[in-house]
């Protein structure tokens, strides 16, 4: 949880810090480079941590039953993407500008393609196990929106501003920040 909210209190911050920037055009990795990029740099690399922990902490509390490695898996790899972001931006631009900008597209692709097919894939399972059933509703819900959402701001033009990568973002640690309240109250169960 403290990840995720770190993450959302330094993305949101920027957006009102940095005037050089629109933000209803601007995307949020613009934000890596300039004032306050090192900062924006490390909530990506906490929240990545915090994915990863919250991904194996569902894993290991679902029952045997509703375990898959599928999600997990994704998650991870996303969760290395976005690492990958962040790293690589702040060396890369001045020591291979071409490379930095196929390697930022690969990983911040990666990283959302992932997340939210794992999100999908992990709220599809949570229907398996008693103690996660009750969240299966909102969490397949909430997940298959990001997940078209993301499509949509790729494929269709006019959603392809900075304002609604912000909102799928913001919509993506929510859910993390939603699921890792259920971890916490079903581990107090358990």
């Amino acid at each position: 949880m403290a990840g995720a909210s770190l993450f959302l209190v330094v993305g949101a911050a920027l957006q009102f810090l940095r005037a050089d920037l629109a933000w209803q055009q601007a995307t949020l990795s613009q934000y890596l480079l300039g004032p306050g990029g090192l900062l924006l740099r490390v909530a990506y690399c906490v929240l990545a941590i915090a994915i990863t922990v919250l991904a194996i902490g569902i894993y290991r509390q679902l029952s045997a039953h509703a375990r898959s490695a599928a999600p997990l898996l994704l998650l991870c790899t996303g969760a290395v993407a976005l690492a990958g972001v962040a790293i690589g931006d702040s060396w890369l631009p001045s020591v291979a500008p071409d490379f930095h900008r196929w390697f930022h597209h690969t990983c911040a692709i990666t990283a959302f393609l992932c997340v939210t097919g794992g999100m999908v894939l992990q709220a599809w399972r949570f229907r398996l196990d008693a103690a996660w059933q009750p969240y299966f509703p909102l969490a397949a819900g909430w997940s298959l929106g990001c997940h078209a959402l993301l499509w949509l701001h790729a494929l269709w033009a006019p959603a392809g501003q900075g304002w609604v990568q912000k909102l799928l973002i913001a919509l993506i640690v929510t859910a993390m920040l939603l699921a890792a309240t259920w971890l916490w109250r079903t581990s107090r169960v358990r």
